[in-house]
């Protein structure tokens, strides 16, 4: 993960409501604001992606007044990291599932809902469920790479017709749509007998 850190809340509501944020940590105590009230000022100003609340306070009461000021989750200090970071990644992977979910890959604005893909112009890329799903899982990679038999497994499932070959027929095509030049790949590279997403 690339982490964004703020030292209080209205640093942290200004990162969130300017940048491409895919999800929020937010402490509950902050020195200039309750986090509560933070994260309600980030709904009311469009933030859509999930925020988990951080609190050291377990009372029934507390967890409530966090998931009505618009918090996905509540996680009482102290927890383990690994945990935490299972929390983080479910909430990824519902948010990705949204409507709202919107990602940042090279020129492009992908929405995974929508099968779209969008340049600042606004022209408009439309992709199929498998080349969404494709996108979907090396954006997930953080731009390490990912091994075809890995994609086919989880684009496809254990399906045993679909070999390799059929991968790399939807990876051109891909290319095709999305590469200015797609001889000359810069953006979806063939990488370390995979595939990966040139951020």
């Amino acid at each position: 993960f690339d982490v964004l850190q703020a030292a209080n809340a209205n640093e942290g509501i200004f990162s969130a409501t300017t940048q491409r944020i895919d999800l929020v940590l937010l402490d509950v105590d902050m020195p200039d604001m309750d986090g509560r009230e933070a994260c309600k000022i980030m709904r009311q100003k469009g933030v859509r992606a999930p925020v988990i609340m951080l609190t050291g306070q377990d009372g029934d009461s507390d967890t409530i007044l966090g998931l009505e000021s618009g918090a996905n989750d509540y996680v009482t200090k102290p927890f383990k990291f690994s945990v935490l970071l299972a929390r983080v990644r479910a909430h990824l992977r519902s948010f990705e599932q949204s409507e709202d979910a919107t990602f940042k890959i090279g020129p492009y604005e992908f929405r995974p809902a929508m099968k779209l893909l969008m340049t600042e112009e606004g022209r408009k890329v439309r992709l199929t469920e498998k080349e969404t799903n494709i996108l979907k899982y090396l954006y997930r990679a953080g731009g390490k790479p990912v091994a075809r038999d890995e994609l086919l497994s989880e684009v496809w499932g254990y399906n045993a017709a679909v070999t390799t070959h059929t991968l790399e027929t939807h990876i051109y095509r891909l290319r095709q749509k999305v590469e200015p030049d797609p001889a000359h790949a810069r953006l979806l590279l063939t990488d370390a007998g995979g595939y990966r997403l040139q951020p």
